[in-house]
């Protein structure tokens, strides 16, 4: 969000300079992300002076030219040659001198040099409006009062400053600051000093005259509404301050009248709308929804057709405006218009956020209505427009103000208790100091007794409704910087069984980042079409698209839609991860489901060593062995995968309940989501993993001052005998000295007996007391050599 330094100051009685409002602005929560110095126009005039034309005559090669001599205040007069019609000996004007840069209202800034145009030398420009960034008017030069000095600076002259633009990254509870005058009540709350609001007293009523009439048929989404009707009104181009206003923060000159509506939004942060009176068929404004499927056609020339859930602003026989959104291309402000009705709204945010969404508009007016509006500035917002309108445009206030505001909510009554204040911040201020930023929040203190205050929070300050609110606007103000950093941090080490969910679930995140995997973030809702059991489907009573009807019942589709969406934008090598939940419709009853999917696709990265290669089953195995490792999860159960999302690939189970699915995803699966890329996924249930671990209990050993030793054994096997087999007979032939199984060849080919496969495995051994002598591995290897000879009918290979 844009905010002036010269605009904050119209609020504000303050010496501090840009940088320290900045740093203050940070300090409070209003954090400013960068702070330049602008001009309203562009180029600042610099260079360009007051000159006086003393002569003008004929150009000798040139009907269309003029010579003139010209004075700036300079010791010499300069000769200028000016194709000007309206160029005349006499005339006070703007003269761009050589050396300087002109910046016109449209075009590329150049500058100005001595030069010779047909012949005759020209010392500089005198110069046009346009040509100066000062106006669009390009039917001749400038020509300036009488009274204008010689030699001044035009910048000088225009009164034109410099000001100071802060860029603020507002974020979305704070729509009290959408606004000069929001920012500036926090900076007066933290200075202590009060505001100054523009003065509306001079408003009244010319002359009454039937009113339009104002039907509100829809009061819930349109709880307050204000409007008033302005006669005899002249549109034409903005004077300079607004212009230059609107500027600085990057709003476009429109027309006087629009300018204003601009003007008060960025000033007050309440969204005004003007409408031509005269297209007001039936002198009647009906704010009420239409049917299902109107259709309107907006400011952007885009034909639109409405919700029945859109709130609209009518006519007695058609649309005007989608509320709080964006205007009718027939209904608004023209250069023929002569008499507007001025409408100052207070609408529901949910239904203006639905709206905009609905029909992606994202304007100023839906910003700051979809955070939520102050309900009680309407009518002096109103009234500061249609003033500002008489001053620019001319005019009277030719009706009474309508105001509909059935249910008034003036403020929000919240109870604090000082005591719990100094709690939640972790250091004790004074009640005196806390007292003190309550009210000068604008917060009024109604009771104050035992340490416990009864207020009343203003209607702007939408995100302020309960205690810690209001404790976190107290320390906002007090200011972060001023709490103390304790010496040192207390911690206590946990030995309970029960596992942190949060932690665990970063331990875990941090190793699938470590091992180059990217987490993503998905939408709950999904197209029916992905949904694994129709009849347990949650449906969404009111969804906004097709795309967007049911709750999901898996991860599989968010991950491939993910990498559907970058396999179309040329990234192919994808390692993904998402935490997520998945949701049934069980019996009349909604079960919501924890799950981790993790995802691979494309080509290993390459590098000096290793060429990239296709990624295979075995890397997702890995992942998910790491994390059943890192998890401590044992005494598994491994069977081949089942399932109508998976072509192969295999299931973890813990007794009876399934922990993991792994292998290549379906090729039907892959089509629904327009993936053409063998993707191998894992999808995790995440609460069976925090009902094991509960159980895990935390152990303390010495790691051993004595080495490991490694063995390898090669045998012939049955092709139908498993790792998990030999791994089982292996741990159970010796559990002390075995500390670790592995297999690091499997072979089966055309070479061995049919129906037999070569298995290579891999043993380490180590003892925590002593090292290991050559009697006691030998002994250990021919126990599983016996073992495995027995019980599978193994063939050891030499």
């Amino acid at each position: 969000m844009k905010i002036s330094y010269s605009w904050l100051k119209q609020f504000l009685d303050t010496d501090l300079k840009p940088e320290e409002i900045s740093t203050l602005l940070t300090s409070i929560g209003l954090e400013v992300e960068s702070l330049e110095r602008v001009q309203a126009v562009p180029g600042g005039l610099e260079g360009l002076l007051i000159g006086y034309v003393k002569e003008r005559s004929q150009h000798p090669n040139a009907d269309r030219l003029s010579i003139t001599k010209v004075d700036v205040g300079s010791d010499e007069d300069l000769q200028i040659v000016c194709g000007a019609p309206n160029v005349a000996a006499g005339q006070k004007v703007v003269v761009a001198t050589v050396g300087c840069t002109v910046h016109p209202t449209s075009g590329e800034p150049f500058k100005i040099n001595k030069s010779k145009i047909r012949g005759e030398v020209s010392e500089g420009m005198i110069c046009a409006e346009d040509e100066i960034g000062l106006g669009k008017s390009h039917d001749g030069i400038m020509i300036l009062p009488e009274d204008a000095p010689i030699g001044k600076e035009a910048k000088e002259f225009f009164n034109l400053q410099d000001d100071f633009l802060f860029e603020i990254g507002l974020t979305p509870n704070r729509a009290d600051a959408a606004s000069h005058l929001g920012v500036a009540r926090d900076i007066a709350a933290y200075l202590q000093i009060d505001i100054k609001k523009p003065i509306v007293d001079s408003f009244k009523i010319a002359e009454e005259i039937s009113a339009i009439a104002v039907i509100i048929e829809d009061a819930v989404a349109a709880p307050r509404y204000s409007g008033l009707t302005i006669s005899g009104i002249e549109v034409k181009e903005s004077p300079n301050w607004l212009k230059e206003k609107l500027a600085v923060i990057g709003v476009r000159a429109i027309n006087n009248i629009v300018d204003v509506t601009n003007y008060v939004l960025h000033d007050l942060g309440q969204p005004l709308h003007a409408f031509d009176a005269d297209e007001i068929k039936g002198n009647k404004v009906v704010v009420k929804k239409c049917t299902e499927g109107t259709l309107f056609k907006t400011l952007d020339e885009v034909e639109r057709k409405l919700s029945a859930d859109d709130l609209m602003i009518c006519n007695a026989q058609e649309p005007m405006c989608i509320a709080g959104v964006f205007g009718g291309i027939t209904s608004g402000v023209k250069a023929t218009t002569k008499n507007i009705f001025l409408e100052s709204a207070y609408f529901n945010p949910v239904s203006v956020r639905k709206t905009a969404k609905r029909h992606g508009l994202k304007t100023d007016s839906s910003f700051r209505f979809e955070r939520g509006t102050d309900p009680e500035i309407t009518v002096y917002a109103l009234k500061r427009a249609a003033l500002l309108i008489q001053e620019v445009a001319g005019g009277t206030i030719s009706s009474p103000i309508f105001d509909y505001y059935p249910q008034p909510n003036p403020y929000f009554e919240v109870d604090l208790s000082l005591d719990r204040v100094n709690k939640i911040i972790g250091q004790v201020i004074p009640d005196e100091e806390i007292i003190s930023i309550i009210k000068s929040l604008g917060i009024t203190i109604v009771k104050a007794e035992n340490r416990l205050l009864q207020l009343q929070v203003p209607s702007y300050k939408v995100d302020v409704t309960r205690e810690i609110d209001v404790i976190e606007e107290v320390l906002r103000i007090y200011g972060y910087d001023n709490i103390d950093i304790p010496g040192k941090v207390n911690a206590s080490l946990n030995y309970s069984s029960k596992p942190d969910k949060e932690a665990v679930q970063h331990t875990i995140a941090d190793l699938l980042s470590a091992n180059g995997y990217f987490e993503i973030l998905s939408n709950s809702l999904t197209k029916k079409a992905f949904t694994l059991e129709e009849e347990k489907a949650v449906q969404i009573l009111n969804p906004l698209s097709s795309d967007l009807d049911v709750m999901r019942q898996s991860l599989l589709y968010s991950g491939l839609e993910a990498i559907a969406y970058n396999n179309n934008r040329k990234q192919a090598d994808l390692k993904l991860y998402e935490f997520g939940k998945t949701y049934f419709l069980e019996e009349e009853k909604y079960q919501e489901n924890n799950c981790l999917a993790i995802f691979v696709t494309g080509k290993t990265p390459a590098n000096w060593q290793n060429a990239a290669k296709e990624y295979s089953f075995y890397q997702i195995k890995a992942t998910v062995d790491a994390i059943i490792q890192k998890l401590n999860v044992s005494n598994l159960i491994l069977e081949d995968l089942k399932d109508s999302e998976f072509a192969y690939g295999i299931t973890y189970k813990k007794g009876q309940k399934t922990l993991v699915r792994f292998g290549a995803v379906e090729n039907a699966a892959l089509k629904k989501a327009d993936v053409d890329k063998t993707v191998f996924a894992a999808i995790f249930n995440w609460d069976l993993v925090f009902t094991i671990i509960r159980n895990n209990k935390i152990t303390y050993q010495e790691i051993s001052k004595f080495p490991a030793v490694k063995r390898d054994l090669s045998m012939l096997l049955n092709a139908d005998i498993s790792f998990e087999q030999l791994k089982k007979i292996a741990l159970k032939t010796d559990k002390k000295l075995l500390k670790a199984v592995d297999v690091f060849d499997v072979y089966q080919g055309d070479k061995l007996p049919e129906g037999k496969k070569s298995y290579a495995l891999s043993f380490v051994l180590q003892d925590e007391e002593q090292t290991l002598a050559d009697k006691q591995i030998d002994a250990v290897m021919q126990k599983l050599i016996t073992n495995f000879e027995k019980e599978i009918g193994a063939e050891i290979r030499k």
